[in-house]
Formats: C-alpha cells, sequence, structure tokens
C-alpha cells in the first residue's frame, strides 16, 4: 500500500478494539462443549472447555470412558491450557495495536495470523480428540473390535448408546465472530478505498454475508439413507422407502425413526422436552417420499398399511392423496392427538 494511503476510517478503530475486548472476555467463558446423552442420563452429560481447564460432568464422563479403556482427562495433561491463554491475550493485544496505529499492513497481517492459529487451532483439537477416541486399552471392561470413540470435531455423531454432540460454547462463537467481523472490515475498507463503495454494492455484501450466516445456522431434517440409517428406538436399518420419520432438534441434531410407531414409543420412553424439538418429520407415502413437517402432514392408519414397526400409519402431504389411499386400503384418517394417544 503506497504511503499516500490514508488511514482506515475510525469506526474500523472502534471494531478492532472491540475485538480486542472481546478476546479478553474469552479467557473467562467456556470455548468448547461436548455434550453427552444416553437413555441411561436423560438430562444429558457435557464437557466444557476452557482456554485454562475443563469443567463440566469431566468426573461422571471420566468414569464412563474408563469402563471403553479411554484415558481420564485432566487439564494437567494438555500444555494447551498454559500456551492458549498466551496466545488469546497477544492477539487481543495486536487488536489493540491495529487499531491505534491505523495501518492497513497491521490489520491485514493480523487478520492472516488469526486466521492460521483458528486453523492450528482446530488441527490440534482434531489430534486430541483422535488420540483420546483410538489410543484405548486392551484390558477395559468393555471392548468392541473395531470400534473407536473419538467426538466430531463439530456436529453429531453416535458412539455406541451416546450421542456426541461438539460445539462451540461462548467463547469458541466469540472467536468466530471476532474472524468474520475482521473480515467484513478488511472487505468494506478495500471496496471503500477502490472505489467500490456504492451503496448497492454494499447492501449486496452485508446481504450475502446476512444469507450465509443464516444458512450456516439452520437446522432442518436429512434425506433418509435406505440400509445405512439406524432407528433410534428400535436400532433396526431403515429399509422401507415409503416409511420413516425425523425428529430434529433445536441443535440440529437429527433422530431416524422405521415408522410413527417408532417415533412415539421413542418420545414416551425418553420424556422428550418439546421445547428441545425444533420439528417432526415424516416421509411421503407417495410419489418421490419427501419429507413433510407435522404441521403439514395428513395421516390414515389401517390394517392394511403394514408399516415396518407396526404402526400401520401412512402420511401424506395433501388431503387428497390421504384420501385416495384411504379408500385403497381401507384406512382411517387419523391426527398426530390421536396416534400418540393409542
Amino acid at each position: 500500500m503506497a504511503s499516500s494511503t490514508p488511514p482506515f476510517a475510525n469506526w474500523i478503530r472502534m471494531v478492532l478494539a472491540f475485538c480486542g475486548f472481546a478476546l479478553i472476555l474469552v479467557l473467562f467463558v467456556p470455548m468448547w462443549r461436548i455434550e453427552l446423552d444416553a437413555p441411561q442420563y436423560p438430562e444429558g452429560l457435557v464437557m466444557l472447555i476452557y482456554s485454562n481447564d475443563v469443567g463440566g460432568d469431566v468426573d461422571i464422563i471420566n468414569g464412563l470412558n474408563h469402563y471403553i479403556g479411554m484415558k481420564t482427562i485432566h487439564k494437567e495433561d494438555f500444555p494447551e491450557f498454559v500456551i492458549l491463554p498466551w496466545i488469546i491475550k497477544l492477539f487481543a493485544g495486536l487488536f489493540f495495536v491495529a487499531a491505534f496505529v491505523r495501518k492497513r499492513a497491521m490489520l491485514y497481517s493480523v487478520f492472516g495470523l488469526f486466521v492460521v492459529f483458528g486453523i492450528l487451532a482446530m488441527i490440534d483439537f482434531w489430534n486430541w480428540e483422535y488420540e483420546y477416541g483410538h489410543n484405548l486399552d486392551p484390558n477395559a471392561a468393555i471392548v468392541v473390535p473395531g470400534m473407536a470413540y473419538q467426538p466430531p470435531l463439530i456436529g453429531f455423531k453416535q458412539l455406541l448408546n451416546f450421542g456426541a454432540y461438539s460445539i462451540p460454547d461462548i467463547g469458541g462463537w466469540l472467536f468466530i465472530a471476532v474472524g468474520l467481523l475482521t473480515l467484513l472490515v478488511i472487505a468494506v475498507d478495500y471496496m471503500k478505498l477502490k472505489k467500490f463503495s456504492s451503496t448497492g454494492k454494499l447492501a449486496s455484501l452485508f446481504g450475502l454475508l446476512l444469507v450465509m450466516g443464516l444458512t450456516s445456522c439452520s437446522n432442518g431434517p436429512q434425506k433418509i439413507k435406505l440400509g445405512t440409517d439406524e432407528c433410534a428406538n428400535c436400532k433396526m436399518t431403515l429399509s422401507n422407502a415409503r416409511f420413516g420419520t425425523e425428529l430434529v432438534t433445536k441443535k440440529g441434531r437429527v433422530y431416524f425413526f422405521d415408522d410413527t410407531n417408532c417415533m412415539i414409543s421413542y418420545l414416551k420412553k425418553n420424556q422428550a422436552d418439546s421445547s428441545n424439538i425444533q420439528d417432526l418429520y415424516f416421509v411421503d407415502f407417495c410419489g418421490t417420499h419427501e419429507l413433510i413437517p407435522l404441521a403439514k402432514a395428513e395421516f390414515i392408519h389401517g390394517e392394511n398399511v403394514k408399516s415396518p414397526m407396526g404402526g400401520n400409519v401412512a402420511v401424506f402431504s395433501n388431503s387428497d392423496s390421504s384420501s385416495f389411499y384411504a379408500n385403497i386400503l381401507s384406512g382411517s384418517p387419523t391426527n398426530w392427538t390421536d396416534l400418540q394417544n393409542r
């Protein structure tokens, strides 16, 4: 950048200073969380990862890990807990310096280092999970040949009867916010510097970022993979294209079921909290077997429906289809409330 280039705007300084304060806050809140749930732990277990410690239900999780041969988790075993707080403080200081000196070269350097650090941190986290999930005691009480217990880097993974859900916590989201804000600052400043900062172009940039954010945060149903996906209730593999249901939680976890009967049994058995459920979905009995949300589902029940696990319920996306098949299969229209009370 030429020496005649003016320093960046004061509002950018404010954003960078905010990023510095946000990184300081990271030192006092959990950065990541791994949640475990199983029928014997209906409330779930959670491990919280801070910049210098682990918290949550670590003692209980260590007790469970002992049975499958995993090493127990102690903060003393991780040099990262000594180094990481200093790295976070360093980046906080660099953001403050960048805000003070108002030099684009400094801003670009800080952002580049921040991105590289984020990538290396995730690689290190993956290696940590791999080590704990694969380096198992062969003399453990429970040994499943070929089984590894590596949690997901991000998202959901089934580990025996436990569902493991890995996601950033407050500190992690602050890290992501700092990275996105800095990228936005650089993009807007560059456009302005190059005289491309018309209202329409800036609006398009913000619109694109908004759409990307909404898309990345959205949770929805997943296409059922016949012969692969397993019913969360009876543990049988889903195999009939005309049936199948899904429960999607607000965190994005998806539970698959053979039919409505298995879903209802699971909901009753686990006393599912409706406040944690985003929606229920059902395979359309006819057509291309698309997934239908509960609010749009039409149900018929009859002995001739013959669903996999005895639910004998077919689901349709419209009343015309449900009426047509009700006549063919000698079924009766019903609703979700009545099905749950059978």
